[in-house]
């Protein structure tokens, strides 16, 4: 394998304009709507040629929300900053920012929507 073994991620949602929220509050950037007749998809922003997976905000009939077991970690200059928006946004934090050793540091939280999420960060 030439790439790294992830490339894209979606996050399911069952309101749209709440999660959509969440996420541009506490990352602060705007989502990009992908036109799809059978679903509803937002895209983080993201440069093809740079390092790291492109994703989206996805609402589709028969795909709920909440408890699965797949944590996707964003990328951070300090995971506590993104971390203290959470809760003004509507999600709770899971676990506070955290020493991983010599990997840095992460934060677990719940978005609006019950699904959790990780951020990660070297300081």
């Amino acid at each position: 394998m030439k790439n790294n073994p992830v490339n894209w991620f979606e996050i399911y949602v069952q309101d749209m304009v709440r999660a959509k929220r969440f996420y541009e509050t506490v990352f602060q950037r705007k989502l990009e709507n992908i036109e799809n007749p059978e679903l509803e998809m937002w895209s983080f922003p993201m440069q093809t040629d740079r390092f790291g997976a492109g994703g989206s905000l996805v609402r589709m009939e028969g795909m709920p929300s909440g408890g699965n077991s797949t944590i996707i970690y964003f990328i951070c200059e300090d995971c506590a900053v993104e971390a203290s928006r959470i809760e003004k946004a509507g999600g709770r934090i899971f676990k506070d920012k955290m020493s991983i050793g010599q990997y840095g540091f992460i934060a677990l939280a719940y978005d609006t929507e019950g699904n959790m999420i990780g951020l990660h960060s070297m300081q």
